[in-house]
């Protein structure tokens, strides 16, 4: 069995609703990945970094907790651990404002070495920040070279279309080293202008085989060279939908995971073996979608674990 890596930003999330803070979590979208993952028994490292200070060990002790290894984490002396403030509105959609002191050195590790069987899930804003490209972009390489499963989430926020010039090159780039691009459709909007998955498909099927589009309520929509199908999914009242595409992406690699599903045979699935794996991403992002929590709980994790 193969090893499960996330890499991404992480953040002290401090939640608020009517302008009073109400809980705090430790977040970044591929950490929350991680978390699930951890809960459910998988063997996955999180590849990140953050501050040696009080949130920092907050975070560290959180990820150890939950079974995640942090083998390949970068703690820093010389700034802080990041801060990111969510604030939840009347639809408890969240706007965020974040607050980063980061060092010179940046995601200064010993990269792991990654085997066939692997399984490597990257996005967010972090997969585009230059002061960690040049390790990040490396480490993805090295499992396209050893045909290791790679998923790519741009997570783009609106924040940051000032910068999207500068930025679309290496989505781009991210996406043309993935084999499984997820993505919302809002991300596809922000960053190519395009309205629907066929026409996103489109675009950008040349650069990555399979596209995951998922658009809210309006449903989950599969593109492969060989499939084009609509996944419903159930209507729920929202209490946060800060993690909901994270745990998604959770829910895929668990699936892959579980299924000994390695390259040559993702770009070989046929609907019927693809449709459990999608529907199974629906319930980790519904049920997260729940509570306030930015992964899926415990309890809820002993569904699904593979010996249990």
């Amino acid at each position: 069995m193969g090893k499960i890596y996330t890499i991404g930003e992480t953040v002290l999330d401090i939640l608020f609703r009517a302008n009073q803070p109400f809980a705090a979590k430790a977040g970044g979208a591929s950490l929350n990945s991680a978390v699930s993952l951890g809960r459910l028994g998988l063997p996955v490292n999180f590849i990140g970094e953050y501050g040696l200070d009080e949130v920092g060990n907050y975070i560290d002790r959180f990820l150890k907790d939950n079974n995640v290894s942090t083998e390949y984490v970068y703690r820093y002396f010389d700034g802080k651990s990041a801060l990111a403030l969510a604030f939840l509105n009347e639809k408890n959609d969240a706007n965020y404002d974040f607050y980063k002191i980061f060092p010179k050195k940046r995601l200064h590790i010993r990269l792991p070495e990654i085997l066939p069987d692997d399984i490597v899930l990257f996005g967010s804003f972090y997969a585009i920040t230059v002061e960690v490209r040049e390790t990040l972009i490396r480490f993805i390489k090295q499992a396209n070279k050893q045909k290791a499963i790679v998923l790519y989430d741009p997570n783009f926020r609106k924040p940051h279309l000032h910068e999207l010039s500068k930025l679309k090159p290496l989505i781009i780039e991210n996406i043309e080293h993935s084999n499984i691009l997820r993505g919302s459709n809002e991300d596809f909007s922000f960053v190519f202008g395009t309205r629907n998955a066929d026409d996103t498909y489109e675009l950008l099927k040349d650069k990555c085989p399979i596209l995951l589009y998922t658009a809210s309520t309006k449903g989950v929509y599969l593109k492969t060279p060989k499939i084009s199908e609509k996944f419903e999914v159930d209507l729920i009242e929202p209490i946060s939908t800060i993690g909901a595409g994270d745990n998604f992406n959770a829910g895929i690699v668990y699936s892959l995971f579980k299924h000994n599903i390695n390259l040559k045979k993702l770009l070989s699935l046929t609907l019927e073996e693809w449709s459990p794996i999608i529907e199974t991403a629906i319930k980790f992002a519904s049920h997260v979608c729940t509570i306030y929590d930015n992964y899926i709980e415990a309890e809820f994790a002993e569904k699904f674990k593979i010996n249990a």
